[in-house]
């Protein structure tokens, strides 16, 4: 009895999360890093350069103005630390290091994004979002969809953490073991 009992309890519930959280984690990368591409490539058909992301972050920050929470110089600050940011931010989910920190930095980051779209469908602006490089305006499709990303990290994130929670249990019990 025994002999089969033991294979049971050998699956350890850090296996059926694992796999989620990671496909989660790529995912959350994917959609940091196409945002970031799609906000700093060449706006016309030009080859990449310094020159080319300069005016694509230059389009965004009228996308970023268009809000209305910024002062002049801060737009700009913004538009040109934002893309860069979420480029890190989809190579650190993807590089797997500190994925509890990574996790949980998304989710900072999702839950501002849903509430600057929230604060801007209160507030009945009629702007493009500036999120994918696309013109979508701001409405309930798009805080449905921002909403749907901050659900989404925040999922990954508690999977990561408790993932981290199973393995320091079962370094616990086997070091109390020996």
């Amino acid at each position: 009895m025994t002999a089969i009992a033991e294979p049971i309890r050998s699956v350890s519930p850090a296996r059926w999360i694992r796999i989620p959280v990671l496909v989660g984690r790529l995912t959350l990368a994917a959609i940091l890093l196409f945002a970031s591409y799609s906000k700093m490539k060449p706006q016309i058909p030009v080859r990449w350069s310094f020159d080319s992301i300069e005016t694509s972050l230059a389009m965004f920050a009228m996308q970023v103005d268009s809000y209305q929470m910024l002062a002049p110089a801060q737009v700009l600050r913004v538009a040109h630390f934002l893309p860069p940011f979420e480029l890190f931010l989809g190579v650190w989910l993807l590089s797997g290091i500190a994925p509890r920190f990574s996790t949980a930095v998304t989710t900072l980051v999702m839950t501002g994004f849903f509430a600057l779209m929230i604060r801007t469908y209160a507030l009945g602006l009629s702007i493009n979002c500036g999120c994918f490089g696309s013109s979508e305006q701001v409405g309930p499709r798009k805080i449905m969809e921002d909403g749907s990303f901050f659900v989404f990290a925040l999922v990954v994130m508690i999977g990561t953490f408790w993932l981290q929670r199973i393995k320091t249990r079962q370094i616990s019990s086997l070091s109390g073991a020996a």
